[in-house]
């Protein structure tokens, strides 16, 4: 018999209101809110950092304010996250090394039932996202669930002319 969070992390329906989900969920929120009050210099920041997200590199940054749901992110080397950004990862974020991250960038796996009925159930389920190596995601994209990039891609949006 699967645990609630070993659906989630699967990817199949599982129920958000089981005790071990709210738990991790409200854990997260009190490490992203203590990590969102400490300057990014403080030793304090990067052991919040490191139990917010498990085996994040010393090389990597996430500039705050930073959002998340459990915490059920992998990051590369040298990844760069910038300010704002929410990741809804009861699926899991894997971002690989020297990635840049702009700012507002929202990461989400979450999908409620389409049905309106099975919509009332506290029920969701979460493809993980994967964003490749060497990748730069510009400022204030929306990454849905399941969403795969590949190495070195471009992901954002451009008005008007630009020069090279």
């Amino acid at each position: 018999m699967s645990t609630e969070k070993e659906k989630m992390l699967r990817g199949e329906y599982a129920d958000i209101s089981d005790p071990e989900l709210s738990a991790s969920h409200a854990r997260t929120r009190e490490l992203w809110t203590e990590l969102n009050t400490l300057p990014i210099k403080s030793p304090l920041y990067r052991d919040t950092l490191r139990k917010l997200i498990p085996g994040i590199p010393d090389s990597s940054v996430i500039m705050t304010p930073f959002y998340c749901d459990h915490g059920h992110i992998t990051i590369g080397e040298n990844v760069f996250i910038n300010l704002g950004c929410t990741f809804l990862d009861g699926g899991g974020i894997t971002i690989g090394d020297h990635t840049l991250i702009g700012p507002s960038v929202q990461i989400y796996t979450p999908i409620h039932p389409k049905d309106h009925i099975e919509r009332r159930k506290t029920i969701e389920y979460s493809p993980a996202v994967h964003i490749g190596s060497d990748c730069w995601i510009a400022g204030g994209p929306l990454i849905l669930p399941g969403v795969t990039n590949g190495d070195r891609c471009i992901i954002g949006a451009v008005r008007g002319r630009t020069q090279d």
